[in-house]
């Protein structure tokens, strides 16, 4: 029987193409990390993980499939880029503002744009939906249901370590940024998510 460590070298190998994937996801860490540094990335990561296991329960007992609900991409398509867009023009808005500075912190929170950007992240279900059903149904062959939570932990830690790292990354850029440097960094960065927003329009009718 396959021994853990290496199903552990399997599922991080793999688990890299997701977690370590460009998108909107990592884009709102970095806007988050140049205000919060390395705790807003930990919060993002936490919102991620509330999302996330259930996810993966769900696909360990197959309750949880494309198939079963033909419209779910569309729909989380379509949530998703509305927030997107939504995020992108509050974080705009903020930083437009008078006398905001870098010290400045952002009314919504990591912790919720973690949730947010997870749930309607298309990409991110997908993924699941694919890549990591493979990894949730092997694990349930060697260990059964238990295999789940084994997979799980041998995942989630690289998401808390990639983003609190990169959270961290950006907080020390932002150090050496002027005001309006540091404006145009966290327009550009919103800019992106609109970008980001378009393409998952774009994907329901390509």
């Amino acid at each position: 029987m396959i021994q853990i460590w290496e199903f552990a070298v399997i599922v991080i190998a793999v688990s890299a193409s997701g977690v370590m994937a460009p998108g909107p996801f990592f884009v709102a860490n970095v806007s988050y990390g140049l205000r919060g540094g390395v705790k807003s990335g930990i919060k993002m990561a936490v919102g991620h993980t509330i999302v996330e296991l259930p996810l993966v329960v769900l696909l360990g007992v197959g309750v949880f499939s494309l198939e079963d609900f033909p419209e779910f991409r569309t729909l989380v398509s379509v949530f998703g880029a509305v927030a997107l867009f939504a995020f992108a023009a509050l974080q705009i808005r903020s930083i437009v503002q008078k006398n905001k500075n870098i010290a400045s912190t952002p009314t919504h929170g990591p912790l919720v744009a973690g949730i947010v950007f997870s749930a309607l992240n298309p990409f991110f279900i997908i993924w699941w939906l694919t890549i990591g059903l493979k990894l949730i149904s092997d694990a349930m062959l060697i260990w059964a249901f238990s295999g789940i939570l084994i997979m799980f932990f041998l995942h989630i830690w690289m998401d808390f370590v990639w983003l609190g790292g990169i959270a961290f990354l950006a907080s020390k850029s932002s150090r050496i940024l002027s005001n309006k440097s540091y404006k145009v960094v966290v327009i550009g960065l919103s800019l992106m998510l609109v970008y980001f927003g378009i393409m998952f329009l774009v994907d329901i009718v390509s």
